[in-house]
């Protein structure tokens, strides 16, 4: 993926809402094999400003919890990557994607894992020791929640394709099934 700068960005924006072209011809005026990053810059401009088109000195990181979020947003709302990444306030979209990818590949540990090489300072070797000692007090109980999670996520994917197969018959089973439980006595 090409790397533009903010500079670029910034004069690519306003000659689009100078109105003149559209991110097509945009994207063919300066060679631009898509033009799918401009209408991202565009919104990302709109909803951020000049800093939105900056790059992050510091890159965040984010939480699995929140990665999962994001992805669960986009899955049941059937936003776009770029919608999902104003509505979160993220400015870098394509980060969603890989999000995206590492889940489908390797679920949510996936999303655990830190990027890039890590440092082999004796410091580091260290920490890295007394991290792997403190994972192997909780292994259990992170299986335990991990299989918990996975046991919840395949039921809301079960019960979501039902529906989309078949809303009608979904709901009026679902509806049955309330009324039987209500009708039951109390003891």
């Amino acid at each position: 993926m090409a790397k533009y700068s903010e500079k670029f960005k910034l004069n690519l924006v306003k000659e689009y809402q100078k109105g003149k072209l559209g991110y097509n011809l945009l994207a063919k005026k300066y060679g631009m094999k898509d033009s799918t990053p401009i209408l991202r810059w565009v919104k990302i401009y709109e909803r951020f400003g000049v800093e939105g088109l900056m790059k992050k000195k510091n890159k965040e990181t984010y939480s699995v919890q929140f990665k999962l979020d994001v992805l669960s947003f986009m899955q049941r709302t059937g936003s776009s990557e770029t919608e999902t990444a104003l509505k979160f306030g993220l400015t870098n979209t394509p980060m969603i994607a890989s999000w995206k990818k590492a889940f489908l590949e390797g679920g949510p540990e996936a999303l655990d894992r830190p990027k890039g090489r890590p440092s082999m300072s004796d410091k580091a070797k260290n920490r890295k020791n007394k991290h792997t000692e403190e994972k192997e007090m909780t292994y259990e109980q992170k299986l335990e929640r991990e299989n918990e999670l996975l046991r919840l996520e395949v039921e809301y994917l079960k019960k979501l394709r039902a529906f989309q197969m078949d809303p009608e018959n979904y709901l009026e089973k679902h509806k049955q099934r309330y009324h039987s439980n209500s009708k039951k006595p109390s003891n």
